[in-house]
């Protein structure tokens, strides 16, 4: 069975696509994985065939930079996954975003981002305006601020769902006609769904993002980023990423594409346990308040239900008491580390206000909704009744 065969003859779920896609029938040496092509150039057999390359009539790789047979195997996976025409891998999510926005404006043009995207992303406006790039923060689901920022130069529009750490979701159903009436490029970061609990392309999103350090490579062992779209627009980007080099490499797009062929298996998991320890935290007495999108005590519980098959692994809430005893319960945690990522199959827990937010004043961390009591779960794939036996001899000593 060819690779076109089953790209045309098969619809493909999401694990047969995490298995197939991107994956050619007859690799080197008849292995059954991907191999690694460990190399910065390549060879050419004679001058003419350079130039055929060149002028589109022969398919071959020429510089690291440019291109990588195992990174592109991946790409091509990632694209499947988001059912996207293509995709591209870059050396981390925030090295993805940079790009992406670099390609796409220029100086003297405007960009809107929700407020609550992560830290980093919404740092990088400074970054942008270095560049004569202007930016406007606005508070999600906040329409009517959303149309007073618009300007007359104003390109993109960028969003996050859910976000980190309080899961609020986009409503794309309002976003993306939104964007399409002022002529806005939307760009999502769907790094907390995965294309397993929601395909933002298929609402119309222009591009998605992706931190495939996440789940996407799902151990905690790999550090990437990807964008996925129409075909012209991502070809554009990597025009422009050839020539600032924030390419991935192929030890890592190795790495990557073992990790997604068990993406759906993961989620499958994370999803439940996330759901039942969210549930649980609700009804615990020393817990005043659960941010997770599967519970109707979410305010974007009803959107999450429209747009999405599954809430994700991470599950943040502020528990009963102060700093102090935020403290204290986190260091009482016996089985996730204490770590700022998520998305593996090991459990992390973090204390946003001491670790992502500590740069920031108690007044600045409490105007963004970063309480002294909050904590942000990360759920691994261990069993939900063990992780909640944890969490209450946890709650126990505090």
């Amino acid at each position: 069975m060819s690779e076109e065969d089953f790209s045309t003859a098969a619809a493909g779920g999401p694990s047969t696509w995490a298995v197939h896609g991107g994956e050619e029938r007859r690799k080197h040496a008849k292995s059954v994985t991907t191999p690694i092509a460990q190399t910065a150039t390549y060879v050419f057999d004679s001058l003419d065939e350079f130039e055929e390359y060149k002028q589109g009539k022969r398919t071959h790789f020429e510089y690291g930079r440019y291109g990588n047979p195992t990174v592109r195997a991946a790409e091509v996976k990632l694209a499947a996954l988001d059912g996207a025409d293509d995709a591209l891998l870059f050396s981390s999510g925030m090295s993805a975003i940079t790009t992406v926005l670099l390609a796409m404006m220029r100086s003297g043009q405007h960009l809107v981002i929700m407020e609550d995207c992560y830290r980093r992303t919404v740092q990088l406006c400074d970054v942008l305006g270095k560049f004569g790039i202007a930016c406007t923060g606005v508070s999600p689901g906040d329409f009517e601020a959303l149309e007073r920022a618009i300007r007359q130069e104003t390109r993109v529009l960028f969003a996050e769902s859910p976000t980190n750490p309080h899961l609020h979701v986009a409503d794309l159903d309002r976003l993306v006609p939104f964007a399409r009436q002022h002529r806005l490029r939307l760009l999502i970061d769907s790094t907390f769904a995965t294309p397993v609990n929601q395909r933002p392309i298929e609402a119309g999103v222009d591009l998605v993002f992706h931190s495939a350090t996440k789940y996407l490579g799902g151990h905690n062992d790999l550090m990437a980023g990807s964008v996925c779209g129409r075909g012209p627009m991502v070809q554009a980007i990597k025009e422009f990423r050839d020539v600032i080099g924030t390419n991935s490499d192929p030890n890592t797009a190795y790495l990557l594409i073992r990790g997604l062929k068990t993406l759906a298996l993961r989620m499958e998991r994370q999803n439940q346990t996330a759901l039942e320890i969210a549930r649980w935290l609700e009804g615990h007495s020393k817990v005043r308040k659960v941010f997770y999108p599967g519970l109707a005590s979410h305010p974007d519980h009803a959107v999450a239900m429209r747009q999405m098959k599954g809430f994700g692994g991470v599950v943040s809430f502020d528990i009963e008491g102060d700093l102090e005893r935020a403290r204290s319960f986190v260091h009482q945690l016996r089985l996730p580390y204490l770590a700022p990522s998520l998305g593996g199959v090991e459990s992390l827990v973090s204390h946003p206000a001491t670790i992502s937010y500590s740069d920031l004043s108690r007044p600045d961390r409490l105007a963004i909704g970063i309480t002294d009591e909050l904590v942000r779960y990360s759920v691994g794939i261990e069993d939900a009744g063990d992780l909640i036996a944890d969490l209450e001899q946890a709650f126990d000593k505090v």
